[in-house]
């Protein structure tokens, strides 16, 4: 791969993985296919996702009722061969409580590591591992929607 086609592949990879972070801080549901494929799996901190509609779920039941959320990304690194695109980013995601959980707050530190298949609408993550290095604060703040 020339270095421009690889920049390029960074770039669209990127864009995706941003569409991911307004997904979550914007409960932007609706972006859930501009980001995963169809046939997407995850594991978050060892819970296993057997298809995007139970990533979605899981979205939704810890962010739906959150208060505000940023979930930062940076340090992407990618790795490409004949026939599989992968790569790895840094997240750095702060949750703030809602309504009488406002004062408490949860921050999670990790690492997403995605397996990326292009679709006929452009790169989407077919398998998620997030792995998880440092958490501080109180996880009752994620909860649904009431």
């Amino acid at each position: 791969m020339k270095d421009l086609e690889r920049l390029l592949l960074e770039r669209r990879l990127h864009e995706v993985l941003c569409r991911y972070a307004r997904l979550c801080d914007e409960r932007d549901w609706s972006l859930i296919g501009e980001v995963f494929s169809d046939g997407a799996r995850a594991e978050y901190g060892g819970w296993p996702l057997r298809d995007r509609a139970a990533i979605l779920s899981m979205l939704r039941k810890h962010l739906g009722g959150c208060g505000p959320t940023q979930h930062l990304l940076g340090n992407l690194q990618i790795n490409v061969t004949d026939s599989h695109v992968s790569s790895r980013i840094s997240v750095r995601a702060a949750h703030r409580g809602s309504a009488e959980l406002a004062p408490l707050y949860y921050e999670a530190i990790g690492e997403y590591h995605d397996q990326w298949e292009l679709t006929t609408a452009g790169w989407r993550i077919a398998f998620r591992q997030m792995r998880l290095l440092l958490e501080t604060g109180d996880r009752s703040v994620l909860r649904p929607a009431a």
